[in-house]
């Protein structure tokens, strides 16, 4: 076996209405709780800050965070928080990415810009709780921030620093995800155990054996909560396999299909979930001839009779079941369908190719040709 080095995400406390005891993982003092405009219009918040109340700590909300946060969202968080002796991130991949630096940030008062990259942020942030309302991002597992800075570009922060002292699993919160944010959220969540599992760096282990099991669960359940979203032992599943996929990519980073995913949210404001369905299977076709054992051992995971056939079979099986249930859940199939035309495919090509930090991990190589042509392919 190979040396390797594995990092546990948060401490976890996991089930229905356990948002409510939020207030006694807190320390005393002020709170700023980061989120959003929808989860409070929801009534989402409502039981976590009533219990923050009921512990008698002052809570200042921030609920400006928008889709893809821009680095003026980032350091309005900031601005707000000045004096808190805590952040809470509740909601999506965003209000969490945003109050995982915003944490550093105030407890350091380093300015962001020193820190893009990994393992620049060495300081000690301010105590951390992430609550996710979606089954998807993962956000509440890994040391990730991604921030939308000038417009277009998405850089990271990526260091130990920004791990969640604790992170709650409340399925409830998810029961009013519409089909769609269900459907591309559950799919997101898959990319990360895929790319984790198939990851060139920091394969090991510890991370396959998260991403497996986050990819039974996510691939058994996501046209369930698709068609029945009141079932909150399927919403379970889902929450639990998008955490295990965030720890798996926390230490198995994710690769390709997020490298081309990230200029159509950046661009085109098309959601993270959907950005990476639809460059999936592009990005897979790519990688088949480097990864195609790592695709077959997948395979029957999430679709049990191709376990009969030969590595070639199972892994073009895989490829074709993941197609299957992009679609079946309702998620955008053709780039065509978010706006993004011919016309667009240099540009997207040349953006990609600012995601260094994610090709490196891709299986084989994406230049910026084959990053125009699988655009095309997915047009």
């Amino acid at each position: 076996m190979a040396p390797f080095a594995f990092t546990y995400g948060p401490r976890l406390i996991a089930g229905p209405g356990r948002s409510a005891e939020l207030g006694s993982l807190l320390p005393p003092g002020c709170c700023l709780f980061v989120t959003d405009a929808t989860v409070r219009e929801l009534g989402l918040a409502d039981a976590a800050l009533a219990t923050l109340d009921e512990a008698g700590i002052e809570t200042v909300i921030f609920d400006a965070v928008e889709q893809d946060p821009s680095l003026a969202t980032l350091n309005a968080a900031v601005e707000a928080g000045q004096g808190c002796a805590s952040v809470v991130g509740f909601g999506g991949g965003s209000p969490m990415d945003v109050a995982k630096l915003a944490s550093y940030l105030i407890a350091t008062g380093e300015d962001v810009d020193t820190l893009w990259g990994v393992g620049k942020a060495i300081g000690t942030r301010l105590p951390l709780v992430q609550v996710p309302t979606t089954a998807g991002t993962g956000s509440e597992a890994t040391a990730v921030t991604v921030i939308t800075v000038g417009g277009s570009e998405k850089r990271g922060v990526n260091s130990p620093s920004l791990l969640a002292d604790w992170a709650i699993l409340d399925a409830s919160l998810t029961l009013s995800m519409p089909r769609g944010v269900t459907a591309a959220t559950g799919i997101d969540a898959m990319v990360h155990a895929i790319e984790a599992y198939t990851s060139a760096r920091l394969k090991n282990p510890m991370s396959d054996l998260l991403a497996r099991d986050a990819l039974r669960l996510l691939g058994g359940n996501l046209l369930r909560v698709c068609e029945s979203p009141d079932d909150l032992d399927a919403r379970a599943a889902m929450l639990l396999g998008a955490h295990l996929a965030g720890v798996a990519f926390a230490n198995a980073p994710v690769a390709g299909v997020h490298a081309l995913a990230y200029p159509l949210g950046g661009h085109f404001h098309v959601p993270h979930g959907a950005s990476n369905a639809l460059m999936l299977t592009h990005v897979l076709g790519h990688n088949m001839h480097a990864a195609m054992p790592l695709y077959a051992e997948l395979g029957p995971i999430i679709d049990p009779s191709l376990e009969s056939l030969g590595q070639q079979g199972r892994a073009a099986g895989f490829v074709d079941t993941l197609a299957r249930l992009s679609s079946e859940a309702g998620v955008p199939q053709r780039l065509s369908q978010v706006g993004v035309g011919a016309e667009h495919l240099d540009l997207l090509a040349s953006e990609a190719m600012k995601q260094e930090r994610l090709l490196i991990n891709n299986p084989c190589p994406i230049t910026e040709a084959d990053a125009r042509r699988l655009y095309e392919a997915a047009l």
